[in-house]
């Protein structure tokens, strides 16, 4: 029997079991890494130098594209390492490193697409009032109030996890350190407490949900009001971006987390785990700027001044 004290690193997930596989996993992972980089980076350029993008939809944008980019520079250099190298370790305070931002920004990202949720709510149900409730000193608050309840949440988790004594193994079912499977090596004595901030956790994130759900359920009835089928179709491809983003994010993430263990593998588990790790960073910036003019003009004169300085 080993306890936390005595274990030195961490045995990850392989992405792949042969040579070739790992080279091809570490291609994909850059060929998706690289525009998700580029992409948020992209907006978040964009909104700080458009002097008409500074309102709250874009406001929050920004911030979540913040969080995406952190989400791919937690996760995915390492597993790129990993399979470019042909290793699995990854040290104790390195994983411990991991867990932190990696929560963090995971729980930032769910906290900036409810209150993106709230901002799409208030404006179209409540247009009257979209100055009052979102001004420039409310959308600062709501977005330092996420981003401190993430760090406040990352920093419990971590603090709780690795405080936990490991008695089963050093070896990791999953490709970066992810505390439920870190929580499968620790002494089943100390139950309770592993189980305690899940569970409290899970709850705000099911707050958060509910929440989404029961605004898009008033937005939808109020845009079935609208009489005209253009202010249907305008007021539905404002939310359209988010709504996709959030759906793929949620879906996922329930599905990795809530589905039956009978189901369960590591090739599944890995796989759920890109898909609302890495894809939704990546797809963030196609699915906005696609359908944002606004936001599309303003990135084709960013990189028109950045080709004429070159």
């Amino acid at each position: 029997m080993s306890n936390s004290s005595s274990i030195s690193h961490f045995l990850l997930l392989a992405l792949a079991d042969t040579r070739q596989l790992q080279l091809l996993h570490f291609c994909l992972l850059l060929g998706i890494s690289l525009p998700a980089l580029l992409g948020n980076g992209l907006i978040i350029s964009a909104v700080a130098c458009g002097h008409h993008l500074h309102t709250p939809m874009f406001f929050f944008l920004l911030n979540l594209a913040l969080s995406h980019l952190g989400s791919i520079c937690t996760t995915v250099p390492k597993a790129m390492h990993n399979s470019l190298w042909d290793t699995s370790t990854i040290s104790y305070t390195g994983c411990a490193a991991q867990v932190f931002p990696t929560v963090f920004f995971i729980s930032a990202e769910f906290s900036l697409l409810t209150i993106m949720c709230y901002d799409r709510y208030v404006s179209i149900c409540k247009p009257l009032h979209y100055g009052t409730l979102l001004g420039s000193r409310a959308c600062a608050h709501m977005a330092a109030a996420a981003w401190a309840s993430a760090f406040l949440n990352a920093l419990m988790h971590t603090a709780n996890t690795f405080s936990l004594p490991l008695c089963h193994g050093n070896a990791l079912g999953q490709f970066f350190c992810e505390i439920p499977h870190i929580l499968k090596l620790s002494c089943s004595k100390s139950y309770l407490r592993k189980v305690g901030l899940l569970v409290l956790g899970g709850l705000l994130y099911f707050g958060c949900f509910v929440f989404i759900v029961f605004s898009y359920v008033q937005i939808f009835r109020a845009v079935l009001r609208i009489p005209s089928e253009q202010g249907r179709h305008k007021a539905f491809s404002t939310c359209l971006p988010h709504l996709a983003v959030v759906s793929l994010f949620i879906s996922s993430g329930i599905f990795a987390y809530l589905k039956p263990p009978s189901i369960s593998s590591p090739s599944l588990d890995l796989s759920l785990s890109v898909l609302y790790l890495v894809v939704p960073p990546a797809l963030n910036p196609l699915v906005y700027s696609l359908r944002n003019q606004e936001l599309k003009g303003t990135l084709r004169k960013i990189m028109t001044v950045s080709f004429q300085n070159q």
